[in-house]
């Protein structure tokens, strides 16, 4: 799952990231509301954590700006202000859910998972593809029943993977959503990832079809040779 911060404490936004990231969520971040909003319509996020009040543009201005495009990505307002008109702003403005500070790390968590999973974003908890699953909650993935161990990485790789089944991925595509903006990606980054997801998903399954596929010249796909 990607998720974009716009926070401008950078206490605050650098401990959301780190906890993210240890739920194995791939994480931008950026601490005023033009690059906040830059972040948010140019790139695909499945949630947006969005501070009310931003230098440059607040959190009102971004969240009108991006429904007024018809960007749709679920968004989660945070403030210090917890007045009554102060949500109610927040949610007119086209905020999916509103969270007061101070807050639980817990309870922001639990409200991404469930922004994550409303049915008009079409993001499903569990995935499957033939004989392979994989649970966004638990991170539990396995193939013909057998458990599969990933890493952190791995496990987004394969996710991204299983939610565009049979559609030709190119580097820059899976970069953009597996990794976060500023990583320090190498040129063959992304073969070497999908090398590692080849001998866990496919390698000690040689008696069945092959899932991640080749399309050379032009990016990978999840289908069965």
């Amino acid at each position: 799952m990607k998720v974009l911060i716009v926070e401008d404490d950078h206490k605050i936004a650098q401990n959301i990231k780190k906890g993210l990231e240890q739920e194995n969520f791939s994480v931008d971040l950026t601490f005023d509301g033009g690059q906040g909003y830059d972040f948010a319509s140019q790139e695909e996020y499945d949630v947006i954590i969005l501070d009310l009040m931003l230098p440059e543009m607040s959190g009102i201005e971004i969240c009108k700006k991006l429904r007024a495009e018809n960007n749709h990505t679920p968004i989660l307002m945070l403030t210090a202000r917890d007045q009554i008109e102060d949500k109610v702003l927040g949610l007119n403005s086209g905020a999916d859910d509103y969270l007061p500070k101070p807050f639980a790390f817990t309870e922001l968590l639990a409200r991404i998972k469930a922004l994550s999973r409303r049915p008009k974003q079409s993001l499903q908890t569990k995935l499957e593809f033939k004989n392979l699953t994989l649970d966004t909650i638990t991170y539990k993935v396995e193939r013909s029943g057998r458990e599969i161990n990933l890493s952190k990485k791995e496990f987004s790789l394969l996710e991204y993977l299983m939610r565009h089944p049979r559609q030709i991925l190119n580097k820059d595509q899976i970069i953009n959503n597996v990794w976060n903006f500023d990583a320090d990606i190498l040129p063959n980054t992304v073969e070497v990832y999908i090398g590692y997801l080849r001998n866990k998903i496919d390698k000690p399954f040689s008696n069945e079809p092959s899932l991640i596929q080749t399309i050379r010249g032009f990016g990978y796909k999840l289908d069965e040779k």
